[in-house]
This record gives structure tokens, C-alpha cells and sequence, in this order.
């Protein structure tokens, strides 16, 4: 009762509960203050206006009758009806006075603050949180003002009435009009809370779990040079880290993805107060905004955050330049996948060959289509009609009305925590974000489909492209004897796949991390003080600008890649094949050309173990065998097990074995492919080095077939359903069982065929590894068996 009379309460005297009396923003702050502040995570003090003081302010002025009068005239389906409400609703509020005794209040607890921190007018952020703000199912992000860096008693109370206004901002009434929140019922509390001095360092905000997929594992940390704001606006980039949440709790580093920003510009204080846009650096735009510790730090205040309220949180902190310190400046439950109780797997399937005219960052997982509308400024969204894909350089609060109507969006800046992106996957509309040029080169009028299918690589396609929606509930997928596994290239895909029914992966390729992610060749880096071509020392030195050794380089990136397979589907087991690339894929890396030779047919040529224990080699095979060492004692990934392909004889894979101890990896399990008629015939051999084998039915079918799979006229022949490729098949299955083994198959066949995945289960197989785009299918088949 004591709260409900007070006009301003301070951050310890409120907590959790206090919602309707200080919106969630604040009953946010003020729980973390009282709690987890306790247990080392700092967070700036501050005051509060609460819901009391609103309804006070709107009385004593006779706003509140004059409010009523102005809606009942609003027409929510009219955008002109929209904008003017708005405009007669803050017009009341701005031209109004804050009553003289809350004024004496606020100037009171303002000079209590400055005291506080020593100085005479201490630097503040002045945020509203509106009473139904931070519920888990509707964000409110961005809806309402923030002023930053107020100083003074005059600016304070400005800041205070802006704060006020804004609860009838367009956008805030079209937000508040599609959540079906009565807008004369929600008051407005004001925070006021010392600013950090992010300015003179960084800040940004950290999800406790992955932003597009739901994957709950991870903590997404965003990071930008000086003050957060810019984030959200989209006008840059920010640096990403995941951090992997089970083996962070035992005490590994472990930051299984680092992704440098693209951070040109960023705010800093203004001398007249508020804030002002610089351009960042050009050395400190090529280097990440935080450091290892930082990033650890910041995850562990992020999982105590997350188990105290026992829901995912949306967090925003930032660095204080002066003193190197963290804090927390605030902390919301995650809306996106909150509402999210159903165990249901949509999968949709594009069907084209096309190229895309256009690509960015994906959010979100659907395929929009429609006419392009591409709009310049905020002043023009009148244009906009339903249906079609709005395109613009960025968007921010004042496009949501609009957003809502589109089949898609797709921006030229942002990266996945830009307001474009948080607004799209709210209201489930396929965005694709950082295109860097989309609205110059599509035009108005244009049809085409935006795919946001493939993971995080976003793609927009000339014309309507025909694609399929499955929906399954999860809970009606039987489960089977034979454990089923997924094949995972595209690290991108691991966390959306983890949710199907599965025992693990199969097959971890790392071909796809070294063409995608890494792009050169591993000698190049490992040879790169002794290259001669300057061009290429260029082009190498760009890509890995931020290593100093370039074998560094390819060591953390293909440690990246497989830690974000690995941890998707920890703690099941995840079978990493070391790089398979023929001579001609190897030949097509950056500098490969000064490593690699021409071969007639590289399919049966310079590949697998003979590679890795060839002297010119070793050193690219050490690195490899370094990046899984750090995926596993570094970050904790110890579920990882690797397996050696395309093994000709035995003496290939004693050599191999020894090179992978040599080189630090022990205690792990090995497995060989089988895909040689040697590993079948010799079988019995390779298993007295090997844990197990898994099938590569690809390649042993074009070996037991005598052809080249890669001869279209011929290919009709490489099936393998085959009855000689099912006799080796089945001589190892059961060779496997007898000598209590490990017996997979990693193939292309168990995805394309039904019939020889029946068959595999009748051999009785340990496991399937199948694409996740098949797994649902072929489970419901054999189910059937």
C-alpha cells in the first residue's frame, strides 16, 4: 500500500511485482537491484515516476477527459486517422505543466543521485516503460522515448513530459491497437537511471538464446562501439558472440562464434546533452568492440539474469570507458518465442534453380512474395499497401505500422538485433536484413520472393517462386530401434535441425566452413609470410584481418564451424569427417592454385588419408586437428568424435591414427568411412585400428560400380541399390555387430530412397544419418516397417 501512494520510488524499493505501479522496464530494474545485484552484477541506480505521478499529471491538466474525446474519434484502420490522434494526443501533453509539487519531487531525487556519483548534474538516461511493457508475449521495444545523456534539472523535466507524450506516438498506438491493449487504460512510468559511459567504450544488447531459431543453449551477445541506440536503429552491424551456455556453466571458454561487425559509425555525448553521430575508427571498425573476458562475463551475468526469472531474456548493457566496468542497464523477457509452446517442425521447400538477384542476412524462416514497394523515408509509408515487400536503406519505430501489412521486408543495413529484424520476427513477416543495396537495384513494382529458408543466408528471387509448407507436431513421430542422425554442412542449420527427432550427427562435413567461412587455402595461411603475390597477400590479409597469424585464422574459424554444430546437438555424440575436398575444390580456394595440381580425376586422386599424411600436407591436417582440439578442451565440446574418409589400406590409417595423436587430439573416438571396396574386404583390419565405420554409399557405389559419378552419361548406372553395393553393405553391417563396433551410413541413399533405407533397417544398422530435410519422412516410413 506504502508504494501505491508514492509518486517516485527508487530502483531498491521496487522489484518484480510492481509492474502495473512502475511498468516492467522499471519493476525489472528495481528486482535486479534488490537481488542479482547482490551477487555481483552491476547496475547503475536510478528513480523512477511511477504510474501514480501519470495519472496525477494527467488529472491536475484535465488531459484525461480531453484523451477520451480524441479517441473515440479514431478510426484504427485509417493511417491519417492514426497520425492525427497521435499528434492531438502529445500536443496536450507537451503544452501542459508538470504539477509544482511532483516537480519539487523529481528535482529532490535528481540532486539525491547527483550526490550519489559527485557531480553537480549527473549524466542520466530518462526511459519511459509503459504499464503493460515487457509482458512475454509483446516487447513494446522501441514504442515509447528515450532521452540519453540529460544533465541538469531543466532538461530532466523536459526529458520527463517527452517521455510522456510518447506513450501516443504513431507507432506506440498502432502496436498498442494490433496487441488489443485498451490505450486510455495504460499509464506511463518514468525511469531515470545514471548513464553509463558507453560513449567511451561499447554497449549493446544479449539475448539468452538464439534470436531466430529458439535454440536455448546459447547467450547471443551484440556488441558496438559507444552508445547501444545505434543497434537498434540498423545503421550499422553490430559484433556477434555465442556463447554456449552448459559448458560455460562448467567453468570452459566457451565463445563458439565470433563475428566481426561491420561498425562505421557510433554515438557519443553531445556537449549541449543528448547525443551525437561520429564515424568510428578505421582500426578499430577491423577489431571486435569486446574482449574474451568481457564476453565471458557478460554471458555469466546473462544465464544468473535468465535462472532468476526463469524465462529467456532480452538484455541491454553497456561498457563504462572511464572505469573498464560492465553493467546491466536493463533486462526484458524474450517475446518472440515465448508465446511458442507447441512441439511443431515447419519445413519449406523453394523450388528453383534460379540465382538470387539479391542477398542478406535471413530472420525468421518463411518465404514471403509480392510486388516490391521500395520506400525512401519514413514521410512516404503512406504508399505502402498490404501484401507487398517493403523495401528501404533501414527502418525504425515509425515503420511499424506499416511492417505489420507487408509479405516481407528487406533492408539495405542492419544486422540481427536492427530493429527491422526484431519487429519482423515478432510479427512473423520473412525479413532479410544488411543487403547493403537492395533499394537501389529492386524497383517498385517488381515481383519477386524473399526466401529466408537456408539458415541465415537470406536470398531474394526474380518472380514468384513455387514453394511447399509441412507442418509435423513432433509428438506424433514415432521413435525407432535404429538411431536416427543428421548429416549437418552448413553450420547455420545446426540449431533449427537440432530440434528434430534425433540421436545426434552422423556426418559434421567441414568442406562447407572452409569454402564459406574460411574461403582460403590452409597452406596459403600457413604459408603466407613466404608468399610472393602481393595481390593475394591483399586479398588473404583483408579476409583475416583480424589475426595476426593467419594459421590462427583457419584454426578459430573451423573451430567456430564445428563448436556450432557440436553445441547444437550437445550432448549427443557428433561425428566431425575430417576435409574431404578433391584436388579441384582444394584448387578453387583462395591461393589454392599455388598448392594444388590438375588431375583427370580427382574423384579417385589426391584425397582422405593419403592427403593428411602426405609431408606437404601435415601442416594443414595439424590445423585441422587443432581447430576440434579447441572445440573440445577450449569450449567444452567433448561429444565431438572425428572420422577419417577415403582410407585406402590399412597402413594409411595406422599413420593417420598416429598423426591425430601426434597432433594433440586423444581420448576421442575415430571412425573410418567405409567407401572403398578395401574397407569392406579388409574390414575386419580396419577395425582393429578404427571405433567403428560409417558408410559412405556415394563413393562405394561408384567404386563397386567402376564408374565416375561425376559422368553424366553413365551416372543411370550409380544406384546404390544395387544388389553388390547391398552385399558390402551388409558384410559390414554385420562384421560391425560381431566385433561390437559402431556401424553407421552417411550417404546420400537413406534421404533418396525409401526402399534402401528398409533395407538398412532389416541389416539392423546402428544408425541413419540422414539430411534434415528427409528425417520426418523417413522415421514415418520405417515406423511403418
Amino acid at each position: 500500500m506504502f508504494k501505491k501512494q508514492k509518486n517516485i520510488l527508487w530502483f531498491k524499493q521496487i522489484n518484480s511485482k510492481d509492474s502495473a505501479l512502475v511498468g516492467g522496464k522499471n519493476a525489472s530494474l528495481g528486482e535486479m537491484t534488490r537481488t542479482i545485484g547482490k551477487q555481483g552484477v552491476n547496475l547503475p541506480d536510478g528513480f523512477c515516476l511511477t504510474s501514480k505521478s501519470f495519472w496525477y499529471f494527467l488529472k491536475k491538466n484535465k488531459i484525461d477527459k480531453e484523451l477520451k474525446n480524441i479517441f473515440q474519434k479514431f478510426n484504427p484502420k485509417s493511417l491519417d486517422s492514426l497520425i492525427k490522434t497521435g499528434k492531438a494526443s502529445r500536443t496536450l501533453i507537451l503544452k501542459a505543466d508538470i504539477p509544482d509539487d511532483l516537480r519539487k519531487k523529481i528535482i529532490r531525487s535528481y540532486r539525491v543521485l547527483c550526490k550519489k556519483y559527485k557531480q553537480d548534474n549527473v549524466d542520466v538516461a530518462v526511459r519511459s516503460s509503459a504499464t503493460a511493457e515487457d509482458l512475454a508475449t509483446a516487447s513494446f521495444a522501441g514504442q515509447m522515448e528515450t532521452f540519453l545523456n540529460v544533465k541538469g534539472e531543466k532538461q530532466l523535466l523536459d526529458s520527463v513530459k517527452k517521455c510522456i507524450a510518447s506513450l501516443f506516438t504513431d507507432r506506440s498506438i498502432s502496436y498498442r491497437e494490433e496487441k488489443g491493449f485498451d490505450h486510455l487504460k495504460i499509464a506511463l512510468s518514468v525511469g531515470v537511471q545514471k548513464m553509463v559511459r558507453s560513449d567511451l567504450a561499447c554497449s549493446g544488447v544479449i539475448f539468452t538464446l538464439d534470436t531466430e531459431t529458439g535454440f536455448p543453449e546459447v547467450v547471443l551477445i551484440n556488441s558496438i562501439w559507444g552508445i547501444g541506440e545505434l543497434i537498434v536503429k540498423g545503421k550499422i552491424t553490430p559484433d556477434e558472440f555465442y556463447v554456449f551456455k552448459p559448458t560455460l556453466k562448467k567453468g570452459f571458454k566457451s565463445i563458439i562464434v565470433k563475428n566481426l561487425g561491420r561498425k562505421t559509425k557510433k554515438y557519443i555525448y553531445a556537449k549541449q546533452g543528448g547525443l551525437k553521430e561520429t564515424t568510428v575508427k578505421d582500426k578499430d571498425q577491423l577489431r571486435f568492440s569486446l574482449n574474451d573476458k568481457d564476453i565471458l562475463v557478460l554471458a555469466q551475468w546473462a544465464c544468473k539474469i535468465e535462472d532468476h526469472y526463469g524465462k529467456h531474456q532480452d538484455i541491454e548493457w553497456a561498457k563504462d570507458g572511464k572505469t573498464g566496468d560492465l553493467f546491466i542497464v536493463q533486462s526484458r523477457p524474450e517475446t518472440v518465442h515465448a508465446p511458442k509452446n507447441s512441439r511443431t517442425y515447419k519445413e519449406y521447400k523453394i523450388k528453383s534453380k534460379k540465382k538470387p538477384i539479391i542477398t542478406g542476412i535471413a530472420i525468421g524462416d518463411k518465404i514471403g512474395a509480392g510486388e516490391v514497394r521500395v520506400i525512401s523515408d519514413v514521410s512516404k509509408i503512406s504508399q505502402f499497401k498490404q501484401g507487398e515487400v517493403l523495401v528501404t536503406k533501414m527502418t525504425d519505430p515509425d515503420w511499424v505500422p506499416i511492417m505489420r501489412l507487408a509479405s516481407a521486408i528487406v533492408t539495405d543495413e542492419g544486422g540481427k538485433t536492427a530493429h527491422a529484424a526484431i519487429v519482423s520476427r515478432e510479427l512473423g513477416v520473412p525479413a532479410i536484413v544488411g543487403t547493403q543495396n537492395a533499394s537501389k537495384i529492386l524497383k517498385t513494382g517488381q515481383t519477386v520472393t524473399v526466401d529466408c529458408t537456408q539458415g541465415l543466408n537470406g536470398r531474394v528471387f526474380e518472380g514468384k517462386i513455387s514453394f511447399k509448407v509441412k507442418e509435423y507436431d513432433l509428438k506424433k513421430v514415432p521413435k525407432l530401434k535404429t538411431k536416427i542422425m543428421l548429416n549437418i554442412g552448413a553450420p547455420e542449420i545446426a540449431f533449427k535441425s537440432s530440434f528434430l527427432p534425433n540421436s545426434g550427427v552422423g556426418l559434421a562435413r567441414e568442406e562447407f566452413i572452409i569454402a564459406e567461412k574460411i574461403r582460403v587455402h590452409p597452406l596459403a595461411l600457413y604459408h603466407f609470410k613466404n608468399l610472393k603475390n602481393k595481390k593475394l597477400k591483399q586479398e588473404i590479409e583483408r579476409i583475416t584481418v583480424e589475426h595476426k597469424d593467419k594459421k590462427d585464422y583457419f584454426i578459430k574459424e573451423l573451430a567456430e564451424g564445428i563448436s556450432q554444430i557440436a553445441a547444437a546437438f550437445y550432448p549427443k555424440e557428433v561425428i566431425v569427417r575430417f576435409s574431404d575436398f578433391k584436388t579441384n575444390e582444394y584448387r578453387n580456394l583462395i591461393g589454392g592454385e599455388l598448392f594444388e595440381g590438375e588431375e583427370s580425376n580427382p574423384m579417385l586422386g589426391f584425397r582422405g588419408a593419403s592427403r593428411y599424411i602426405d609431408e606437404s600436407f601435415q601442416p594443414a591436417f595439424k590445423m585441422e586437428c587443432q581447430a576440434i582440439k579447441r572445440a573440445r578442451n577450449v569450449f567444452g565440446l567433448e561429444n565431438i568424435s572425428v572420422m577419417v574418409p577415403f582410407c585406402r589400406t590399412i597402413e594409411e590409417g595406422r599413420e593417420v591414427k598416429k598423426l591425430i595423436a601426434r597432433f594433440g587430439l586423444k581420448e576421442l573416438k575415430t571412425y573410418v568411412m567405409c567407401e572403398i571396396p578395401s574397407n569392406v574386404i579388409l574390414a575386419e583390419e580396419f577395425l582393429k585400428i578404427f571405433d567403428g565405420m560409417s558408410i559412405g554409399s556415394n563413393d562405394l557405389t561408384q567404386l563397386v560400380l567402376g564408374i565416375d559419378r561425376d559422368n553424366a552419361q553413365i551416372a543411370y548406372i550409380g544406384d546404390e541399390r544395387n544388389e553388390a553395393v547391398k552385399e558390402m553393405i551388409s558384410k559390414v553391417i554385420k562384421l560391425c555387430q560381431e566385433k561390437k563396433k559402431y556401424c553407421g551410413i552417411c550417404g546420400e541413399a537413406p534421404s533418396t530412397y525409401e526402399e534402401f533405407a528398409e533395407f538398412l533397417q532389416k541389416q539392423g544398422i546402428e544408425s541413419m544419418s540422414l539430411n534434415p530435410d528427409t528425417v520426418i519422412k523417413t522415421i514415418l516410413n520405417l515406423s511403418k516397417k
